[in-house]
C-alpha cells in the first residue's frame, strides 16, 4: 500500500479513502491489513465498514497497532478470504470499495476478471472503487499493472481513471 518512504501508511490511506468519499456510505474494505483504510472511513463518517483480512498474523499486528481502529458498531472485521467471502455479500449492497490486495504473485485471484465482476456485482450503481496497484515490475519487465487492472475493471462495468498509485473506478 505504501507508495513512498516519505509518506506514512496512515496519511497515504487518508488520501485514498478521500477518493471514495465515505460519508454516509457502506464501504467494503477487501483486504483490511492493519486497518488504515477502515480507520479513515470511520473518521470520514462511513455508515458501516465491512473489512476482511485472511492473515491471522496481520490481524494480531492490527490488535497492537495504535492507528488501527478498535471494534465498534460501524466496523465489521471478518477473518476471511475475500476471494471466497465475496460470494456471500448481497448484490448492490455496498456504496464504495477499497481494494488493496497483496502483490499479484501472492494473490493473483484478487486481480482476476472473475473477482472484478464480483466487485461490480456487490457495489451499487455510481459507487466508487479505489484499487491500489502500485507499479510492480515496471522497471524490470516493463509491465503496466495499473493499465492491465484498469482494463479488467472497465470490462466489469466501471468507468476508470488512473489516480496516483492505483485505479479509481465508478460503477456504470
Amino acid at each position: 500500500m505504501l507508495p513512498t518512504a516519505t509518506v506514512s501508511p496512515y496519511a497515504d490511506a487518508e488520501r485514498k479513502v478521500g477518493l471514495i468519499q465515505p460519508r454516509g456510505k457502506r464501504v467494503l474494505d477487501t483486504c483490511g491489513g492493519l486497518g488504515y483504510f477502515a480507520a479513515w472511513c470511520l473518521k470520514g463518517h462511513a455508515s458501516h465498514v465491512l473489512s476482511f483480512e485472511k492473515n491471522p498474523d496481520v490481524l494480531w499486528l492490527r490488535s497492537l497497532n495504535p492507528w488501527s481502529p478498535s471494534p465498534e458498531p460501524a466496523l465489521t472485521l471478518t477473518r476471511g478470504d475475500i476471494a471466497k467471502e465475496i460470494a456471500a455479500i448481497p448484490a448492490a449492497s455496498v456504496d464504495a470499495i477499497l481494494h488493496d490486495p497483496p502483490r499479484f504473485g501472492i494473490a493473483g485471484e484478487l486481480y482476476s476478471q472473475k473477482f472484478y465482476d464480483e466487485l461490480a456485482r456487490v457495489i451499487r450503481r455510481k459507487g466508487r472503487l479505489f484499487h491500489y496497484t502500485g507499479t510492480p515490475n515496471k522497471l524490470t519487465s516493463g509491465r503496466d499493472v495499473p493499465n492491465e487492472v484498469a482494463s479488467r475493471v472497465r470490462k466489469a462495468g466501471f468507468a476508470t481513471e488512473l489516480n496516483g498509485d492505483g485505479v479509481l473506478g465508478t460503477r456504470r
